[in-house]
């Protein structure tokens, strides 16, 4: 069983052979993709995804970068639009300071926003952050204090003291394709330093296709081959380490139902 955590299965690369790509995810043995949102005229498209395909589930949000273009949005819409069956996330959200492509005022209100929603919901929060480690965690505290919420910081390439704050606040981390880049020296030395049952796969899909599929569209079907290097890597058997992703996977997205019995 092997879960992929984070795609976007309605992005250019992916949606022109949607059917396609959900097949070869299948042929893989891909049993669940998480289908994520960035913008607000997303949500009916990814959540018909769902709707459609018993194994994609679905979520909603605001990515950083779109923060500047919904400035109003704000907690009770997010928590609105979670009440479907098949929405079983929060984001992704998050900051980003290596693009700034929205304020950073405007980033934090969003992020904020978001985890209020994930708190009212009970639903985990997808973190987005790049170039920002000091006020994503200084954020992802101060609203802990407030109130407990779950969630994962989604393609992990911070550093290891980022790592250590989010594992304290019982966040998961999330593994992308880029633990299999060459130059990913110090993601990978965190990467096989992680608590197993904190840990997920994802590919990021279309994006960061891992080796030996870089160049190409990324899609879900490829999640096997980052598990196979972080299996390697961990010192792990490939097998063991997709049941129990997968396991993390469904014990974090709780309204995420598995194909079968785990275990």
């Amino acid at each position: 069983m092997l879960v992929d955590s984070h795609c976007h299965l309605n992005y250019k690369g992916l949606v022109e052979d949607q059917q396609g790509v959900l097949d070869r995810a299948r042929e893989a043995g891909v049993t669940a993709m998480l289908n994520i949102s960035t913008r607000e005229r997303e949500w009916g498209e990814v959540i018909a995804v769902a709707d459609r395909e018993p194994d994609v589930w679905a979520s909603v949000g605001i990515h950083p970068h779109e923060a500047d273009a919904h400035a109003d949005m704000d907690t009770a819409r997010l928590v609105d639009a979670a009440d479907h069956p098949r929405v079983v996330a929060i984001g992704e959200t998050g900051l980003d300071y290596y693009y700034d492509h929205s304020d950073r005022v405007r980033q934090q209100m969003s992020f904020r926003a978001h985890i209020a929603a994930a708190r009212e919901t009970g639903l985990p929060l997808i973190v987005h952050t790049r170039d920002a480690e000091e006020d994503t965690a200084l954020i992802l505290a101060e609203e802990m204090r407030k109130g407990a919420f779950t969630g994962v910081i989604h393609c992990f390439t911070a550093s290891q003291d980022f790592a250590h704050k989010a594992l304290e606040l019982s966040l998961f981390i999330s593994i992308s394709g880029i633990v299999t880049f060459k130059n990913a020296r110090d993601l990978q030395d965190t990467a096989s330093r992680l608590p197993g049952e904190r840990l997920l796969i994802e590919t990021d899909a279309p994006f960061l296709a891992p080796v030996p599929k870089r160049g190409k569209p990324c899609e879900p079907a490829f999640v096997t081959h980052t598990a196979r290097f972080l299996a390697e890597l961990r010192g792990e058997g490939v097998e063991a380490l997709c049941q129990s992703t997968a396991e993390n996977f469904y014990r974090l997205f709780g309204k995420a139902q598995p194909p079968e019995p785990i275990g």
